[in-house]
This record gives structure tokens, sequence and C-alpha cells, in this order.
């Protein structure tokens, strides 16, 4: 299913966007758009896809997404049941250049800038000490004008300072990057998230891409840094992760529930990705 390369509204009053998502459940297709994404969850719980990671998110969550990343937010099942459930979180976009090509470059905001640059893979904001910066996310909603940009600065000198901060993605893609590129990976990326489960050809792949096996495995260790196959165990590994921590299911059943055909190379890949095997995983994350 092709990945989408979303246009971010923006008015002639900002130079910036504050979106606020609202309804049953998140738009949960795979997608990407080059401006830097801040999203607080208010409300809703599921799993959140950036680049090649796959993590969960609760209320209260508060991410950082980089420019081209493609990303989704799935709502765990019952709010696809429930009517009743709502799923609500706020969103900042920004362009670093809707400030002018080399703004960030000042020296008064060299941390920023530094801060910039290590969102490109995307990131997610840990620690107690984060409450102020939510609150600005949550007030900069009700703002305009110069107020607003007052604060969006405020919450990105917060965020540059804020120690406790977890990388998400491994991949990360170039600014310049033609969008049609972007578009190609994106498919591939959404290709995997849905059939990760399944035993997935080297070929399906690659007839994704539209490339031959050889040409396919060139391009996407030349966009990605990693070899398909490699790409392919960690999404399985990190869905293997969650289902480790948030269900009863056993090893060997969450084995073949996330696409391998044998116990052995599933902790042998899982101990390669992790650093643990999956009993020790289960031991350190549910205690």
């Amino acid at each position: 299913m092709k990945a989408l390369s979303f246009k971010i509204p923006k008015t002639g009053e900002s130079s910036f966007s504050v979106q606020i998502d609202e309804g049953p459940h998140f738009y949960d297709r795979l997608h990407l758009h080059p401006e830097l994404q801040i999203t607080l969850i208010q409300q809703s719980h599921g799993t959140l896809f950036v680049g090649d990671s796959i993590s969960t998110f609760r209320p209260g969550d508060l991410f950082i997404i980089g420019p081209n990343i493609p990303h989704a937010l799935k709502n765990d099942r019952l709010f696809y049941e429930n009517k009743n459930l709502k799923a609500k979180s706020i969103s900042i976009y920004f362009s670093e250049k809707a400030f002018g090509d080399t703004f960030f470059q000042l020296p008064e905001l060299s941390k920023i800038n530094d801060f910039l640059r290590k969102a490109q893979k995307g990131l997610r904001v840990l620690g107690n000490e984060n409450h102020g910066i939510k609150q600005k996310v949550l007030q900069i909603a009700s703002q305009k004008g110069f107020d607003r940009l007052l604060t969006l600065f405020s919450i990105l000198q917060d965020l540059a300072n804020h120690k406790q901060k977890e990388k998400l993605s491994r991949i990360s893609f170039s600014a310049e990057s033609h969008e049609l590129q972007n578009e190609k990976i994106s498919q591939i990326f959404q290709f995997v998230m849905d059939n990760y489960h399944r035993p997935i050809k080297l070929e399906e792949a690659a007839e994704i891409a539209n490339l031959s096996v050889s040409a396919f495995c060139r391009y996407f260790k030349l966009r990605t840094r990693s070899t398909f196959s490699r790409f392919l165990n960690e999404i399985r590994i990190s869905t293997a992760c969650k289902q480790l921590i948030e269900t009863e299911y056993s090893v060997s059943e969450i084995c073949y529930q996330v696409g391998f055909n044998n116990i052995s190379n599933f902790n042998r890949q899982f101990k390669i990705i992790t650093g643990y095997t999956p009993t020790q995983y289960h031991s350190k994350h549910r205690n």
C-alpha cells in the first residue's frame, strides 16, 4: 500500500502550523512530510511507527518526528471497535527554512540547531521534568501571532536543554531527497509493516520498488544504510518486544506471530538486535 506524502496546511497568519487531531482513532497509514513534527498525545494508546522503529504510545507521551521520516500512529484495536473511545493529540509542524536558510545558525540558537540535527531520526522525550514542555505545547494551541512564535522557540529551547531523550529510528532522510524517492522507500516500509508477520521474499519487496533484486538491494542499502533482511528482522524483533511486554503469549508463540519460522533463529536475532534473550527481555521489562 502506498505511503502518502503529506502537505501540511498553513495559513497566511503563521509561519508554522499547530494541529489538533481528535476522533475515534488517529490516521494510521504510513506517511511523511518535510516539516519537523512535535506531537503530544492527550488521549488514547497504541503503536508508534517512526522509520524503522516500533514502540508504544499513551497519554502524556511527547515525540519529535524528523522531516521526511515515514511514520504512523496506529491505535489499539479497541479504538476501532468502541465508538465511545477517543484519540486526541496536539502537533506542531514547522520547517527550519520558514525562518530563513541561515536563521538557526545564529550563535544564540546553537543549542536549538544542535537539537534539530539530533531530531532528524525522531526522538521520544522522557522524564518527569518534561511537564513544563507539555504545558507549553497545550498553551500554543490557543495562541496567535507573536505570542505563538515566542512559545515555539521556548519549546525548542526546552527540548534542546532536556537531557532525557530516546532516539527512535536508525534511518533518516535528507531534506533534499526527491519526493518520489521518499515515496518509494515509504511504500517498501508500508509493505513490510503490513506483511512482516509472514515469510517475505526479496523478490516481493523488489517488485514493490519496481526494481530487479540486485538493484533493489543496492537501492535499499544506499537509502537506509541497512540491508533489507536486517531491516525486516528489526521490525519483527521490535514487534516481538512489544508483545513480550504487553501480552501473555509465550516466546515460541511470539516467534511465529512476528514472522520467524524457527525459534533458534528468532532467539539469535533477538539477542543480536536487543542484547538480551527474549526471556531476559521479558524479565527486565515486566518486573
